[in-house]
């Protein structure tokens, strides 16, 4: 657990789920650039039976920002991410890098030291499991995203890319 003289970063608990929830449809149309919004009722049931979880799951960690208020004002995810290598060798061996797959923190309490302190909480979670890597993605778009985490050391890697089902239908149909 991490303190700060305004907020405390901890383990996220069960009853924190539905906050947890609306932080990540926050991030989402954050980073959509969308108006808010309210979820489906079966996207909420299905983020929340996601992050409820990955509590109990020893290979995550979902930690939030707490004001002394008891306010929720931030959160940050991490899992663990196993991976045998692709190439011939001589023995099993095992790669782990640590996915930061979630990480928000409320408008009104950026710049306070609340990213910083959920970080090294994540950070303290990958070293404890021999966590050498940390990998994450960001939409190209958010340059606040892009920005903050090349100031941390993160180097984009590669390109992903995404499109509809219909999308590719369509254009392979085309190319008959």
């Amino acid at each position: 657990m991490n303190n700060s003289d305004n907020f405390t970063i901890r383990k996220a608990m069960q009853a924190d789920v539905p906050v947890l929830v609306d932080f990540l449809a926050k991030l989402a149309l954050h980073v959509a650039g969308e108006p808010p919004h309210t979820l489906k009722k079966a996207e909420r049931s299905r983020l929340m039976a996601t992050l409820r979880s990955s509590l109990s799951d020893p290979n995550k960690r979902l930690v939030v920002a707490e004001t002394d208020d008891g306010r929720l004002v931030g959160m940050g995810y991490l899992y663990v991410w196993l991976n045998q290598g692709i190439w011939e060798q001589s023995g099993d061996i095992e790669f782990k890098s640590g996915i930061i797959d979630d990480v928000w923190v409320e408008p009104d309490f950026r710049k306070l030291g609340i990213f910083s302190a959920i970080l090294k909480e994540l950070l303290a979670f990958a070293e404890s499991h021999a966590i050498n890597e940390l990998i994450l993605e960001y939409a190209a778009s958010n340059k606040e995203a892009a920005v903050t985490w090349s100031k941390l050391g993160f180097k984009p890697t590669g390109i992903r890319a995404a499109a509809f089902t219909t999308d590719v239908h369509e254009a392979l149909a085309k190319r008959r």
